[in-house]
């Protein structure tokens, strides 16, 4: 059975004509559509993703393929496949973690491929070289990964990591850079505000009134 054409099918069968032409608005037409809400295309496949996690193995041909697509369903069948099968991921399978967080870019997947780097960072120290070179790279979008790959780790936080990569990052005019810092802080502040809270204090001229904002929150 060709698990693609199967998608392919599903899609098709359940798209909306009004719904794409939201969707690639929103997207600003970075991409295509077939108009399927999130809770339906997830229902579509499933079960594919349950027969995965009982095969305890990664079909990356699959994945590569719906990668290659224009469609974004298929890049979100692929992310919410990888944090399914997420106990099953290596630091041998980050370069291919990487070719989908350089290609096919925008927010929406560059912050679910931030939870899957994020907890294999958890899993093996050698991913944290990694997103230390992100941090720097020219690309911004891996530089947001790079900021964010912490969110939600609370008690877990190394807050030497989370306060060099963000000031790595201060100075950027580039407002997903600066969203992502503020996202980043203010997540932080929920565990621990007195730390945060000095953080912004101390570097307040560094950082742009956006993340001074969006870190300030809950403080």
């Amino acid at each position: 059975m060709d698990l693609f054409l199967s998608l392919e099918r599903k899609f098709k069968a359940a798209s909306d004509k009004e719904v794409s032409k939201q969707q690639e608005a929103y997207l600003r037409h970075h991409f295509k559509c077939y108009g399927i809400k999130s809770p339906e295309r997830r229902m579509l496949y499933k079960e594919l993703i349950k027969a995965a996690k009982r095969q305890a193995k990664i079909d990356w041909q699959l994945l590569d393929k719906c990668w290659q697509s224009d469609y974004r369903e298929y890049h979100h069948f692929v992310l919410d496949y990888l944090l399914a099968m997420s106990q099953f991921l290596t630091y041998n399978d980050c370069s291919r973690l990487e070719f989908y967080a350089r290609h096919q870019q925008w927010w929406d997947s560059i912050d679910v491929l931030t939870k899957i780097f994020g907890n294999l960072s958890l899993k093996d120290d050698k991913v944290m070289n990694l997103l230390s070179e992100w941090s720097l790279d020219q690309d911004f979008w891996m530089r947001r990964l790079a900021i964010e790959h912490q969110l939600g780790f609370k008690e877990k936080t190394n807050t030497d990591i989370l306060s060099l990569f963000i000031l790595r990052n201060t100075g950027s005019q580039e407002f997903f850079i600066n969203k992502a810092i503020g996202w980043t802080l203010r997540d932080y502040s929920k565990y621990n505000k007195v730390w945060v809270k000095e953080f912004i204090s101390n570097h307040y001229d560094e950082l742009s009134t956006l993340s001074i904002r969006e870190g300030s929150k809950y403080l």
